[in-house]
């Protein structure tokens, strides 16, 4: 596998808006999600290694700043990816950037990998950890 950062594209649509006219706060965080999946369809042997090792991908914080408004019809790129593997937690940072290349938003996203038997939080470690630091990036790497 290769160091990656997920890039994702989205107009900006009315039911996305709030009632002054920009993105709602909270449709940013399922913009950060669709930035996920597509991390996660870039990366089927991730997901088939975590399938194998009975964990589960689990959110446990998110930091975001919001810096910018998004407005309808705004085209906005979302990039995800993997900054920093622990042994019990890991980082995945976001940016959503619209077209004319302001920063909208960006966040700091905290994942442990779930015991899928036990329920519980599990260290990071063997083909799992390798895979993941192989796929880590510098925050650099989101800053054209």
């Amino acid at each position: 596998m290769t160091v990656s950062l997920s890039r994702v594209q989205l107009r900006v649509r009315g039911f996305h808006l709030d009632g002054y006219g920009h993105v709602n706060n909270a449709r940013y965080l399922e913009f950060m999600e669709e930035g996920r999946w597509d991390f996660f369809d870039q990366h089927p042997q991730m997901i088939k290694e975590l399938q194998q090792a009975g964990r589960a991908f689990v959110v446990v914080n998110l930091n975001i700043d919001y810096l910018a408004a998004a407005r309808h019809g705004d085209d906005l790129e979302i990039m995800t990816g993997i900054v920093d593997v622990g042994d019990r937690s890991g980082l995945c940072h976001h940016r959503i950037v619209r077209k004319d290349g302001i920063l909208i938003a960006q966040a700091d996203l905290t994942f442990v990998l779930l015991d899928m038997r036990a329920n519980k939080a599990a260290a990071i470690e063997g083909d799992v950890r390798e895979t993941l630091h192989a796929l880590t990036l510098p925050k650099e790497a989101f800053i054209p």
